[in-house]
């Protein structure tokens, strides 16, 4: 990760708050405080008992029936007061001792249904940023030395909050400073045969451009937005993954699990003002129609296709996307801005689109066409995620699933004689655990495939129930560290049950805790037409291997490990703040299979990949990129003298193109149009896998068969 990059990094999952924090905002005040008066987000009393309601919630059924406290309380205060301004450039020390002096009273206020606190600090936040705005545009196109030796603290949890203002006038010298000096070296936007200008007045324009930017985002803050950010900053406090979704949230994670959603069916995102296409989904609308492409500006939208343009320029994209989607068979207007100049309208009528990107994809390779003298037919099998449509399940008859997916692919790979298959999990966050259940129950008979231990501590082993197996030829498991949650599942259940190898990163991301969704209002009086108050997700229970180990921030060791820098970076659960804490529970009662794997045949797998990676220079290249990056990783501070930045960026620069080129690619990442590309990483793969085969046929008793059975 270059240097801006963890600069700029904030703990906040939310975009808005990301958004603000990364560079600050800036304002005209006058306008901010007109714009303010017609535009403020507040929250209301029925926001307030919805924030009563997720209290108590969270305290009957998170999986440590955690107390809504004072010492709940006091955490929630700092974790929400950081939300807003985690670089502590906006509030002062002042105003963080007013706070704290609700430091013991926030959890009587919620459960009285009073949040006035999440008010409180949005509006001096606002009011922070309105009061700096004048001196950052100063800063801006104030004359800077960019000669002298000086730094600036990297990390904002090694400083205090300022003290004055003149404090914190220092402290946005040197980040506008640092921004400008970046800017000013950046040659990203630069066009084929252009050269870098090397001067302040486009840095300056492009600071302006990215304030305003920002400052447009901040009037468009939603009282739904603050209730997010104040529940989930409580839930936070709990553990990482237990959040409160408003009811958009809560539709675009529905969206995600069911891999459909009604709309016109393309990709948009928020370039310098405007909500720029980005891509036309295969199956959708639009791509049915033809008239929208990639590159169009969408400046104004009729969500009805009657009324007049809403103007959307400078609109969140959020705001915007909300405006285009909705019901199937309804129709919506577009007014766009294409790359030649020219202003279209076009009607489209909505649909359910597909979302096929994050669904089973499947590939046959020949590994004599990768690796000279290896002959074998290999199964690709990419799985992105776990996910299941719960409300089509529940109806019944067709529903979309993972492992109604897999098990269709598994079938055109028998068809094709494949001799052995690998499941890549690869950047696969997880998903439904009931997914990944049906999934292992595929390559097993019938078994345990996860225990799951509940609040009261009660332990229940999860079983395939189906005896049949859909596949008994050989696997090979392929995971990285951000391969989680349901990966994990997977990838234990094939490791202790001895069905496969695992390869890839030293170990998955870690996370062993299983969440519950559920409506804040569900299971209470209300009628058809109560007010719809979002969702909590919610950790209820930890899951463990059939081995009795936790994945929780250890994850799934990889049988065969390869070099990776995801292997070093801070990015696996056991760098979460608040995760819950690795253990064990008795084993349960299954039986490994006899032959397809012990320690043996794993360790000469390794030696002869070893031996691979030591002689291939791409590989060498990840090693002197990981030396690099770990030199680089315990820098406290950066450099604001131009000549040593400069240095410095151009060596990290170099380090990223690199990582694009030997990580990227070879972690089948952003992969659309190939899901196993042929490249070093996949070919070391291809070996392995090729190695593990030959050693199988050289065993006559290999069967797939456990032990006992």
């Amino acid at each position: 990760m270059g240097m801006k990059a963890k600069l700029i990094s904030g703990k906040s999952s939310f975009a808005l708050a990301a958004l603000l924090l990364a560079a600050g905002t800036v304002f005209a005040q006058n306008a901010f405080a007109q714009e303010a008066a017609k535009n403020k987000a507040v929250l209301t009393e029925d926001d307030g008992k919805t924030a009563q309601l997720v209290a108590t919630m969270v305290s009957a059924r998170h999986i440590n029936h955690p107390p809504i406290d004072d010492t709940l309380s006091a955490k929630l205060l700092t974790r929400f007061i950081e939300t807003w301004d985690s670089q502590k450039v906006y509030f002062l020390k002042s105003d963080i001792d007013e706070f704290e002096k609700q430091k013991t009273s926030l959890d009587d206020q919620i459960l009285a249904g009073n949040i006035d606190f999440a008010n409180q600090v949005f509006e001096r936040f606002q009011t922070r940023m309105a009061q700096r705005e004048e001196k950052i545009g100063a800063q801006i196109d104030a004359e800077h030395d960019f000669t002298v030796d000086e730094t600036m603290i990297r990390d904002p949890k090694e400083v205090a909050w300022a003290e004055n203002e003149a404090e914190l006038d220092e402290r946005w010298r040197k980040r506008i400073k640092y921004d400008l000096l970046l800017l000013k070296m950046d040659t990203s936007e630069l066009k084929p045969g252009e050269t870098a200008k090397n001067d302040l007045s486009e840095a300056r324009k492009r600071l302006h451009k990215r304030y305003h930017t920002n400052r447009i985002f901040m009037e468009q803050t939603e009282p739904h937005e603050i209730l997010e950010l104040y529940l989930s900053s409580m839930t936070h406090c709990l553990d990482p993954h237990s959040s409160y979704m408003s009811p958009k949230t809560l539709n675009d994670f529905r969206i995600q699990m069911e891999l459909k959603l009604e709309g016109i069916g393309a990709r948009l995102k928020y370039d310098e003002g405007y909500t720029v296409v980005e891509d036309v989904i295969d199956g959708g609308a639009a791509a049915a129609d033809g008239r929208l492409i990639k590159g169009d500006k969408i400046i104004g939208v009729s969500a009805d296709a009657v009324s007049p343009f809403v103007d959307v320029v400078e609109m969140k994209l959020t705001k915007v996307v909300d405006k285009i989607r909705g019901p199937e068979g309804t129709k919506v207007k577009l007014q766009l801005l294409k790359e030649s100049g020219s202003i279209e309208e076009i009607e489209l009528t909505r649909s359910t689109v597909k979302i096929e990107d994050d669904e089973v994809k499947g590939k046959v390779i020949e590994s004599s066409e990768w690796i000279e003298g290896k002959r074998a037919k290999v199964g690709i099998l990419n799985i992105p995620s776990f996910y299941r449509d719960f409300r089509g399940a529940s109806v019944g008859g067709d529903f979309k699933s993972t492992s109604r997916d897999v098990k269709k692919q598994l079938e055109i790979f028998r068809q094709q004689n494949v001799d052995i298959l690998i499941i890549d999990l690869r950047w696969n966050g997880g998903g439904a655990l009931l997914e990944a259940i049906e999934v292992s129950g595929l390559f097993i008979p019938k078994g345990p495939v996860v225990q799951v231990k509940e609040p009261e501590n009660a332990v229940t082993p999860y079983e395939d129930e189906d005896q049949e197996m859909y596949w008994r030829k050989p696997i090979v498991v392929v995971c990285n560290r951000l391969s989680a949650s349901a990966s994990e599942i997977f990838a234990g259940a094939m490791k202790d049950y001895r069905r496969g190898i695992v390869v890839g990163d030293a170990t998955t991301h870690g996370k062993g805790t299983v969440q519950n969704v559920e409506n804040v209002a569900a299971g209470r009086l209300s009628s058809l037409f109560a007010k719809e108050r979002g969702a909590l997700k919610l950790t209820i229970s930890k899951f463990y291997r059939v081995n009795g180990d936790s994945t929780q921030t250890k994850g799934v060791l990889s049988d065969i490990v390869l070099p990776s820098l995801l292997n070093h970076r801070d990015i696996g659960e056991d760098s979460l703040e608040n995760a819950l804490a690795f253990d064990r529970i008795t084993r349960a009662s299954y039986a490994p299979f006899a032959s397809l794997v012990n320690d043996a045949m794993v360790a000469t797998l390794a030696r002869n990949s070893e031996a691979r990676v030591a002689a291939d220079k791409d590989f060498g290249r990840i090693n002197r990129l990981i030396a690099r990056y770990l030199e680089r990783k315990n820098d406290k501070t950066v450099p604001l003298n131009e000549n040593v930045m400069k240095a410095e960026e151009e060596a990290i620069k170099q380090e990223q193109k690199e990582e694009e080129e030997v990580i990227k690619k070879a972690g089948n990442a952003d992969s659309k149009e190939d899901i196993f590309k042929n490249d070093f990483y996949n070919r070391e793969l291809v070996n392995i896998t090729t190695d593990y085969l030959e050693l199988l046929q050289a065993q006559p008793q290999a069967q797939v068969q456990p032990k006992g059975k």
